[in-house]
């Protein structure tokens, strides 16, 4: 099974499927988590970088940050 979930890809093979609820560590032997390596805190942050002492960003600045985000 390969989802997107929280910003990122899940990769989850099925080894035995249960019918009825079970305890976590019943669960955990029911599936492998074959998912790629959480990225670290600097590959996920894509902020902007501004000269220093650039001061605040320009209501037409933030509006193309807001463009590039998705928002």
């Amino acid at each position: 099974v390969r989802l997107f979930h929280a910003g990122r890809e899940r990769v989850v093979v099925v080894r035995k499927p249960v019918t009825k609820r079970v305890g976590a560590p019943v669960a955990a032997e029911c599936f492998v988590d074959n998912s790629p390596p959480v990225p670290t805190a600097v590959e996920a942050a894509v902020v902007g970088i501004r000269d220093r002492g650039a001061g605040r960003p320009t209501k037409r600045e933030r509006r193309e940050f807001d463009s590039l985000r998705g928002r």
